[in-house]
């Protein structure tokens, strides 16, 4: 009696561990849901990144050509002729109103114009110099007009390009698509192994993997950007740089991954 009692014990005591195994693994029903929901958000992320070298990217780079090989109007030109001739006319307009203020992401930079008795124009600048912050009301400057809008101010030789000037900086806009490229790759092959395996996606996991490689793209692609920017370097330097990089990141915290898991540690 002894002996069937310790077993039929050992056997409810396996058999209670057995279910506590099984249901700490979970019902596959919710990663899988997980991993659609995580490739719905990399076709999202893939279409951006199309849109980005595709539309955006040719479309500044078109627009800063266009503005550089901008010749000045004719005299006496009328607007439609402005227009349609895309070329670029000046406007005497007198200072209303200068705002001057840094304050980190609600920095402001703008300048009030008026021209004529009734017109007025608003002029917004990315930062305080060289002429906004000398301006005063009531002074004369001259705008630079390209497409109806002011591409820039100057008084007395000193001139300002405004935040509408088309810029030679799309290095930033190949940077911001390859992130959303990325991401798009990273989101997939996440969402992948969760269908594949529900009950076991590591090292597929937000953490550490997941939350490294976001880390890891972001700061890559946004790096790259800005240092291609400032010195001048042309943008397919972007992704010939970015992609490698961050595929080698990738594989090292992988490798490294899989062993802390076999090892235990």
């Amino acid at each position: 009696m002894a002996a069937q009692r310790a077993t039929a014990t050992a056997h409810s005591t396996g058999s209670t561990t057995q279910k506590k195994s099984d249901a700490g693994r979970g019902a596959p029903g919710r990663p899988r849901f997980v991993g659609a929901l995580l490739i719905l958000l990399s076709v999202i992320a893939a279409a951006l990144c199309f849109i980005a070298f595709a539309e955006w990217l040719p479309s500044d780079r078109g627009r800063f050509r266009d503005y550089q090989a901008a010749q000045p109007c004719p005299a006496h030109a009328t607007e439609q002729v402005r227009v349609e001739k895309d070329c670029l006319s000046t406007w005497r307009y007198t200072v209303v109103e200068t705002v001057v203020k840094s304050g980190g992401k609600s920095s402001t930079y703008r300048a009030t114009l008026k021209g004529g008795a009734t017109l007025r124009r608003v002029a917004d600048f990315g930062d305080p110099g060289p002429l906004l912050e000398t301006l005063e009301p009531g002074d004369k400057v001259t705008g630079i007009i390209w497409r109806r809008t002011i591409m820039a101010l100057s008084k007395d030789g000193v001139r300002q390009d405004t935040s509408e000037a088309p810029r030679d900086e799309i290095q930033m806009n190949a940077a911001f698509g390859l992130m959303a490229g990325l991401l798009a790759a990273l989101t997939f092959v996440f969402g992948a192994v969760r269908l594949v395996r529900p009950r076991a996606p590591e090292p597929f996991t937000w953490d550490p993997y997941g939350r490294r490689m976001l880390i890891t793209v972001v700061s890559v692609c946004f790096g790259t950007g800005l240092l291609t920017v400032w010195t001048g370097i042309p943008w397919p330097v972007v992704p010939a740089v970015t992609v490698p990089l961050v595929a080698c990141v990738a594989g090292v915290m992988y490798r490294g991954l899989r062993r802390d898991a076999v090892s235990g540690t």
